[in-house]
């Protein structure tokens, strides 16, 4: 037993309290107070339990996020059958994989996605639910649909006198047993499924619970397969009694604004690109303009106007954000700058899958610029270093919410650890003597500089980025050499009226400014344009192994 609540007891004390409350919500769709959320996750444990589900089981949900995806996690998670949430981006061909690999007996999906599916890749699956509707898209034999069908009967038998907030129990005594396996990535070959136990979401769900804000209304953007989204944007608030918005498919920067405008979030998870983007498109131009540079040099001006600033951006959110949480990525230092001038409620995070998810954070009004937070106190993080403050060395941690290891697959799960068994994060970075985390970047990224210096290609594609009609930055090495490829803010360039030479111009000025902020060993030899985005991952970060 932990010295905390185990977050089924939350959730079951807070589906009590809020019974009448919105839990739910696909924005402009359908909406699931508390009480029905429990109804529907008793129906689905009554249909496991004649079907002959058995603890421990493995079922797969592979779907775009909404409400009713909320719902059947829930009706898994507290069946303690163990749950497998798919990224809905996952080619098919990886979803037959993993739901195979993971050998899951049931599947929650929809339609379009089933019809791209292969049953015969999927040996194991007894039943397959559409997670729009709750019909069956697929079932092993008439006995299984025989049962499903029976759902309401089954209720009604045994709930004869209606099912009240008395009725919700969820089971606590599995502080160790395995609640959750997350591939982290989509890979056929020899994927990694994360494995989570009860105790690892209890700890981060009472970490959060104790120090991120809390609040009425969340707008959940993240993949819910994804554990960031998965338990900061879904099972930590939903423990708290608060109402969680959908925005459904992939949302137009339009859809998303009138969202943040209608629901008026307490809280925002993000990536550093999107903040980054609103400051060069929204922010950075006013600020530059004649009249306002010479204001901002005026004292007790300055102030009014830095205040105006942060009030828009606030504003632009819904009014509501109490702290803009972001993670992924570093934050660019000049936008970092601005943030902490203007007193920007903001701060920048730790974690990955295998600490489902969460190693560090800080409370904005404590949050060091240029850091990831602290570790959280449900973690130790130590760096793999003679000297932890000022040499860099790789990032570790233990504690109760690190994984237990990969599903299947033993040899990855022993590379995972150290031989004194603490988690290797792959980061590299420094702690400073307040306990501050500064990632320096990640092990595999890292070149080597012509003199054995480390060179960390975040560090050189932070000043790139900095340059004007810059959107995005990759930095390779090839041949000794260092290459900025960038993806050009066409939208700005379009905007400037460049004439052809000023516009073949672009690389070099890019080149030529950033190589006049940055030390002499790590000088960019040439900076190449993109013609499209760079691939990312679904919480956005490049894909940096597909450029060279």
């Amino acid at each position: 037993m932990s010295n905390y609540p185990h977050y089924l007891e939350r959730l079951e004390a807070a589906t009590r309290k809020f019974w009448n409350k919105p839990a739910l919500n696909n924005i402009g769709g359908e909406t699931f107070d508390y009480a029905q959320m429990a109804t529907q996750i008793e129906k689905f444990h009554l249909v496991f339990e004649k079907l002959g589900f058995r603890k421990g089981d493995r079922i797969a949900i592979c779907a775009q996020n909404g409400a009713r995806w909320g719902m059947a996690y829930l009706a898994v998670n507290t069946y303690e059958t163990v749950i497998v949430p798919i990224l809905a981006d996952f080619t098919p061909d990886s979803v037959n994989h993993l739901v195979s690999h993971s050998e899951s007996i049931a599947l929650f999906t929809n339609e379009a996605k089933w019809k791209k599916l292969d049953i015969a890749q999927m040996p194991l699956l007894k039943l397959v639910v559409d997670v729009d509707t709750w019909k069956t898209l697929w079932v092993a034999d008439p006995t299984v649909q025989a049962v499903y069908d029976q759902m309401e009967a089954l209720f009604a038998e045994k709930h004869p006198n209606g099912y009240g907030p008395d009725d919700v129990h969820f089971p606590t005594d599995n502080w160790d047993d395995l609640s959750t396996i997350n591939y982290t990535s989509g890979s056929t070959g020899d994927p990694k499924g994360v494995m989570l136990t009860y105790r690892n979401f209890s700890a981060n769900v009472d970490y959060s619970q104790r120090n991120v804000p809390a609040g009425d209304k969340m707008v959940s953007m993240l993949p819910m397969a994804h554990m960031y989204g998965l338990v900061i944007e879904f099972i930590y608030p939903l423990c708290n009694g608060t109402s969680i918005y959908w925005l459904g498919k992939a949302p137009t920067p339009a859809a998303l604004m009138k969202a943040f405008a209608d629901v008026k979030p307490y809280l925002l998870i993000t990536v550093p690109l999107v903040m980054e983007k609103i400051y060069k498109s929204k922010v950075k131009p006013t600020l530059e303009k004649p009249a306002v540079k010479f204001l901002l040099k005026v004292p007790g001006l300055n102030n009014i106007i830095y205040k105006k600033v942060k009030d828009g951006l606030v504003q632009a959110f819904g009014g509501n954000v109490q702290e803009f949480i972001m993670g992924g990525a570093p934050l660019n230092p000049e936008v970092e700058r601005l943030f902490k001038r203007i007193k920007f409620p903001y701060l920048v995070g730790y974690g990955m899958t295998e600490a489902c998810p969460l190693l560090a954070y800080e409370h904005w009004t404590k949050y060091v610029a240029g850091s990831c937070g602290k570790a959280v106190d449900c973690a130790e993080v130590r760096i793999d270093s003679e000297d932890p403050q000022h040499v860099v060395g790789e990032i570790q941690a233990r504690g109760e919410n690190i994984m237990i290891g990969y599903y299947k697959n033993p040899e990855a799960t022993a590379n995972a650890f150290t031989d004194d068994g603490w988690l290797k994060t792959g980061d590299l970075g420094i702690i400073d003597a307040e306990g501050n985390i500064f990632i320096r970047g990640r092990s595999k990224n890292m070149i080597l500089g012509p003199s054995g210096q480390n060179i960390y290609p975040e560090e050189i594609e932070a000043v790139v980025n900095n340059q004007n009609y810059v959107l995005e930055t990759v930095v390779v090495e090839r041949g000794g050499q260092l290459v900025a490829l960038v993806f050009p803010d066409e939208q700005a360039i379009a905007k400037a009226l460049l004439d052809a030479e000023a516009k073949s111009n672009i690389p070099e000025n890019i080149r030529l400014g950033a190589n006049r902020q940055l030390p002499a060993y790590s000088q960019l030899y040439k900076v190449e344009l993109m013609d499209k985005p760079f691939e990312k991952t679904p919480k956005m970060s490049i894909k940096r192994f597909l450029y060279k």
